[in-house]
């Protein structure tokens, strides 16, 4: 499993979350609307301290990750966060490993 960050969504991350060298970004699974993966699960993205990452990507001296107890939530796939320019918002996709 491996995270991938185009360089719009990095943007974003700077713009919108203030995303700054040595910032810790978690993804993780959240309670609540839908994704391609899960009913009634989605994807959510906070700044976090990691306890067990299982998943890391450095980008800019931001650290991606993603938590062991999370991994469920993506089943074997690869996860790819890209910027939509028509909505202004991050999209995720998932691409089997």
């Amino acid at each position: 499993m491996k995270i991938n960050i185009s360089t719009d969504a990095l943007k974003w991350f700077h713009e919108e979350m203030e995303a700054d060298k040595g910032d810790k970004i978690r993804f993780y699974a959240r309670y609540g609307g839908a994704s391609p993966m899960h009913e009634a699960f989605s994807l959510g993205v906070t700044k976090d301290t990691p306890f067990e990452p299982s998943v890391t990507l450095m980008h800019e001296d931001i650290m991606f990750f993603i938590e062991e107890r999370d991994e469920w939530y993506f089943n074997g796939h690869d996860l790819y966060v890209t910027f939509n320019d028509q909505s202004n918002e991050l999209e995720y996709s998932y691409k089997k490993s």
